[in-house]
């Protein structure tokens, strides 16, 4: 017990650690376009470039059965070395956009070692109380996503160049993966598959409630990188709708991401009180209304409102997150998990790009009070599938 108590925390900060890669490119951005004289729409292609890296990743993980076979640690720490290489090959001087598009790619590739191998880690220590362990798991996930935001904030007002944040995100991904290996060995819930087996696949989807818990993560994922790629979008639209505004977009930015972490822990303790299906219902169906509602705060001329409004967004939109990967781990067996956290990502993380491509399109050609309302697409085709089989199937 001893054990296991000290190994969650290690997970969380690794994860943290690693994760915080996942964004580092969007917190500099406009440094990135001005640097490397980038057109304005290079903030969806490169967002969509790490996505498409981390679905090729997972998708090539899952088939291979790789966190199922090997080490779940060694794939963490290698994944970790090589995202943080990756990560630091945007500040070459030479770069053009190509060769950015490259390295987000290859950072999102890394990352599929990183996010859903730490999950399948700790689902290896944790058999009780995986809800709330994985919340804390996610949560480092969040935070270390709005990190690079704080970043910049800091870098700016210390002066230092934005290369800075690439150097420190890159640096903490060697850390957390150092941690891992050192420090966490293979779990006592692992068991491990010999050979590679490329129907596991579609032997899981054959599940009701597998499916279930599957669809409804596919749902909160249509809304859930979108909305975390354009938050500082939003915030600039609001700024050109009300001059007055003075908020720092990067420090908000990170206060909105941010918090969600909170939320994904809080939402792991809630959920052993009623259970975890009906708290991700709660949190999905409250973010798709924050889309529905969202174009109000564009016209209404108070800072308050609209900074306490994108963080209750910010909260409910992730918290749902761990539980469905609680309700996906628990509807598989062991010597499969992994895979079937790995497929159910690369699945999730496919369906992001179309949502960021979409922001990214109308962005240019609607008014962008009304284009996140698009958004609440998801939650509701998530809510119809999460709950249409029997109440009970999976609590």
């Amino acid at each position: 017990m001893r054990e296991t108590s000290r190994i969650l925390p290690v997970i969380v900060i690794a994860q943290f650690c690693c994760t915080s890669l996942w964004f580092a490119g969007n917190a500099v951005m406009p440094d990135l376009v001005n640097e490397f004289q980038l057109k304005t729409e290079a903030l969806g292609h490169l967002t969509s470039a790490v996505q498409f890296g981390f679905i090729l990743g997972t998708l090539s993980f899952a088939f291979l059965t790789i966190s199922d076979r090997f080490s779940p640690s060694k794939v963490f720490f290698f994944s970790a070395i090589l995202g943080a290489i990756f990560n630091a090959g945007i500040l070459l001087d030479n770069n053009i956009f190509i060769s950015l598009l490259g390295f987000r790619f290859l950072t999102g590739v890394s990352l599929a070692g990183i996010y859903p191998v730490g999950m399948k880690i700790a689902s290896d220590y944790f058999d009780k109380g995986l809800g709330r362990s994985l919340g804390y798991l996610v949560g480092a996930l969040v935070l270390g996503t709005a990190f690079p935001h704080l970043l910049k904030e800091i870098s700016g007002s210390i002066d230092l160049n934005w290369r800075s944040v690439i150097y420190f995100t890159s640096g903490l991904a060697v850390f957390g993966g150092i941690l891992i290996l050192a420090f966490v060995p293979n779990g006592p819930f692992r068991t491990c598959l010999q050979k590679p087996d490329l129907s596991l696949i579609f032997k899981i989807f054959k599940n009701t409630d597998f499916r279930s818990a599957a669809f409804g993560y596919f749902g909160h994922m249509w809304e859930l990188y979108a909305f975390w790629a354009f938050v500082p979008a939003i915030l600039g639209f609001y700024k050109q709708f009300h001059p007055a505004a003075e908020f720092s977009i990067s420090l908000i930015s990170f206060l909105i991401i941010g918090f969600g972490g909170l939320a994904c822990v809080l939402g792991g303790y809630i959920s052993e009180k009623i259970g975890v299906k009906i708290t991700a219902g709660a949190a999905l169906f409250l973010s798709g209304l924050c889309c529905l509602i969202s174009p109000l705060i564009f016209f209404i001329d108070s800072e308050i409102i609209l900074i306490s409004f994108l963080i209750f967004w910010g909260l409910v939109v992730v918290a749902d997150s761990p539980l469905f990967s609680t309700l996906v781990a628990q509807n598989t067996s062991a010597n499969s998990r992994g895979t079937a956290l790995t497929i159910v990502n690369c699945i999730g993380f496919s369906i992001t790009i179309f949502s960021i491509q979409l922001l990214n399109a109308l962005i240019n050609q609607f008014t962008p009070t009304l284009i996140f309302t698009v958004l609440a697409l998801g939650p509701v085709l998530g809510l119809i599938y999460l709950f249409r089989n029997k109440p009970g199937g999976n609590k």
